[in-house]
C-alpha cells in the first residue's frame, strides 16, 4: 500500500485586527500612568500639584459659586448680613452686563451692535467650518460686504441715527479693534515679509526700517502717539476719529510682528521649491501665490495665531486714549456708588478674564485643528 504524503501550507490573506491594549495601558488609567506617573520625578510633581489643587480649589469654588450672590439690584445684595459669608457678586455682573457688552451705546439702539455681532459670528462659522458650502464666497463677503454693513449698523447714517465712536465700549470695542487688527495685519505682514526678502535695495530698506521701528516701541506708546501726537502733524481742519487712529496704530504695530513671523516661514521653505517654481516658468507673484506662501503660512500657523491672541489681549490698552473696551468698561463701573462693595472688583476681573480666555482658547484650539488638517508632511 503506497503512502501519499501531503504538505499543507497556510497562507494568510488578510491582516489580523489589532488587539486592544491591556487595561493598565489604555483609556484614562493608561493616560494617567504615561503622563503623570511615568517616573519618580513625575510622580513627585504630580502629587505636589494634586495637593496644591486640593488646597486651593475648594475655597475658590465656594467663593465663586456656593457663597456667591446671583441676584440683586444694588450693593445691599452683596453685603454680609448677620455675620454670613458673602462670595462673588455676580449680581453686579448681571446688572451691568449690557454696559460690559456695548459701553455707553444708546439703549434703544443696541439692537444694531447685537445684529452686527450675530452676523459676524455666523459669517465666522461659515468660513471656518470646512464642511460649509460655498466657503470661498463666504470669505469674500466677510472681507467686502461685512465691513460696510458693520460700519453702517454701528455708526449710522442712511436712515439710522448716528452714534459717535466715543459712545462705543465694552466687548463691542474689543471685537472691533481685534478683528480689524487681525484682518489688516495679515496681508500687511505678508507684504512686509516679502519686501524684507526682496532683492530690490529700496524695497528691502523700507521694509526693514518699517519693521524695526514699529517693533522697537511698545504698543502703549503707539496708541498714545496715534491719539495725542498725530493730530498735531495734520493740516488744519483735518482730523481722524479717535477709534480710527487706534485701529491704524494697532494694525501697523501687529503687521510688523506678523512680518517677522511670516518671514520665518519663508526661510523654512527649501530652496528646491523656489527652483521648481522657476523651472515651471512661473513669475515671482505666481510662484509666491501658488507654491511658496501656502507652504510658508502652513508652517507658521502657531506663530500667526499667537500674534492674534496677543493682539486680542492687548486691546485693553486702548483705555489710555479714552476708549473703554471690555476690561475698561468693567473697571469704569467699579466706581458706581450703587455697587461699591469689596467683592465687585475681583468678580468683575474674573468675569473679564473668563471672556478673554474663551476667545483666546477658541483661537488656539482652532489653530491646532488647522495644523492637523493641513499636515501633509506624513501619510495617515
Amino acid at each position: 500500500m503506497s503512502r501519499i504524503e501531503t504538505d499543507t501550507v497556510f497562507v494568510r490573506r488578510d491582516f489580523l485586527e489589532p488587539e486592544a491594549p491591556p487595561p493598565s495601558l489604555g483609556g484614562v488609567p493608561g493616560w494617567v500612568r504615561k503622563n503623570l506617573f511615568s517616573s519618580p520625578f513625575n510622580i513627585a510633581v504630580s502629587l505636589a500639584m494634586l495637593l496644591l489643587l486640593a488646597w486651593a480649589l475648594p475655597p475658590l469654588f465656594r467663593w465663586l459659586f456656593v457663597d456667591a450672590v446671583w441676584t440683586g439690584t444694588n450693593r445691599e445684595a452683596c453685603l454680609p448680613k448677620n455675620g454670613e459669608t458673602v462670595g462673588a457678586c455676580w449680581a453686579f455682573v448681571n446688572a451691568k452686563l449690557a454696559q460690559f457688552t456695548f459701553g455707553s451705546y444708546p439703549a434703544d439702539q443696541r439692537w444694531r451692535p447685537s445684529l452686527a455681532m450675530i452676523v459676524f459670528f455666523l459669517g465666522l462659522a461659515w468660513v471656518a467650518i470646512p464642511k460649509m458650502p460655498r466657503r470661498r464666497e463666504g470669505v469674500w463677503l466677510m472681507l467686502t460686504a461685512f465691513p460696510v454693513l458693520t460700519f453702517w449698523l454701528l455708526y449710522g447714517g442712511l436712515g439710522l441715527p448716528i452714534v459717535e465712536t466715543s459712545n462705543w465700549g465694552g466687548l463691542l470695542v474689543t471685537l472691533v479693534v481685534a478683528v480689524t487688527g487681525i484682518v489688516a495685519s495679515l496681508p500687511l505682514g505678508i507684504l512686509l515679509a516679502l519686501g524684507r526678502r526682496s532683492k530690490l535695495p529700496f524695497i528691502k530698506i523700507v521694509s526693514v526700517v518699517f519693521i524695526e521701528v514699529w517693533r522697537g516701541v511698545p504698543l502703549i506708546t503707539v496708541l498714545f502717539m496715534a491719539s495725542v501726537m498725530l493730530p498735531l502733524f495734520l493740516p488744519n481742519g483735518v482730523n481722524f476719529d479717535k477709534l480710527l487712529r487706534a485701529l491704524i496704530g494697532v494694525a501697523l504695530f501687529t503687521g510688523a510682528y506678523m512680518a517677522e513671523t511670516i518671514r520665518g516661514g519663508l526661510q523654512a521653505i527649501p530652496k528646491g521649491q523656489y527652483e521648481g517654481a522657476a523651472s515651471l516658468g512661473l513669475s515671482y507673484w505666481h510662484s509666491m501665490r501658488l507654491i511658496i506662501l501656502p507652504q510658508a503660512l502652513k508652517i507658521v500657523i502657531p506663530g500667526i495665531v499667537n500674534s492674534f491672541i496677543s493682539l486680542f489681549k492687548d486691546t485693553s490698552l486702548v483705555m489710555i486714549i479714552g476708549l473703554y473696551d471690555l476690561l475698561g468698561s468693567i473697571q469704569r463701573n467699579f466706581s458706581d456708588a450703587n455697587w461699591s462693595t469689596p467683592s465687585i472688583a475681583p468678580t468683575g476681573l474674573i468675569f473679564a478674564a473668563a471672556v478673554f480666555w474663551v476667545f483666546c482658547f477658541s483661537m488656539s484650539r482652532y489653530s491646532m485643528y488647522m495644523e492637523r488638517k493641513l499636515n501633509t508632511g506624513r501619510k495617515r
